[in-house]
C-alpha cells in the first residue's frame, strides 16, 4: 500500500492465485504508480581483471557519476574466452550500459564527456 503521512492513499491489492505472483504489488508497480513518467535507471555491467588499471579508472569513473554497475571479474566469474564470445574483443575492462556496448575506460570516458545520460 501507498501511505502518505499516515493516510492509506492507494491498496496495491494481489489476486488469490496459487504461489507468489507479485502481480499488482511488486515495487516497480508501485514506482509506476506513483511516477508513470519515471524511467528506471540502465543495467550497467563492466567486465574486469584483477589488477588492471584501466579497469580501475573505468570503475571509478562510474563511482563519480554515482552509478551503479555489476561487475564481472575474469578468472574468477568468466575468462578471456567467454568475454571474446560475449562482445568480441579480449580486452579489459568493457562496459555495456543498457544492453549497449560502451567499450573499454577511454570510450566511457568519451560517452561521458558527450555528456551522454545513462
Amino acid at each position: 500500500m501507498l501511505v502518505d503521512n499516515g493516510v492509506v492513499k492507494k491498496m496495491f491489492i494481489e489476486p488469490m492465485k496459487d504461489g507468489d505472483p507479485f502481480e499488482v504489488s511488486d515495487a516497480d508497480t508501485m514506482l509506476r504508480y506513483i511516477d508513470p513518467k519515471a524511467k528506471a535507471p540502465e543495467a550497467i555491467s563492466i567486465f574486469t581483471k584483477p589488477g588492471c588499471p584501466f579497469c580501475a579508472k573505468a570503475k571509478e569513473l562510474l563511482q563519480t557519476h554515482e552509478l551503479k554497475y555489476e561487475e564481472i571479474v575474469l578468472g574468477k566469474d568468466a575468462t578471456s574466452v567467454s568475454l571474446q564470445a560475449i562482445v568480441g574483443k579480449n580486452t579489459v575492462p568493457q562496459v555495456y550500459m543498457g544492453g549497449k556496448l560502451i567499450g573499454g575506460s577511454e570510450e566511457l570516458e568519451r560517452y561521458f564527456a558527450k555528456g551522454e545520460k545513462v
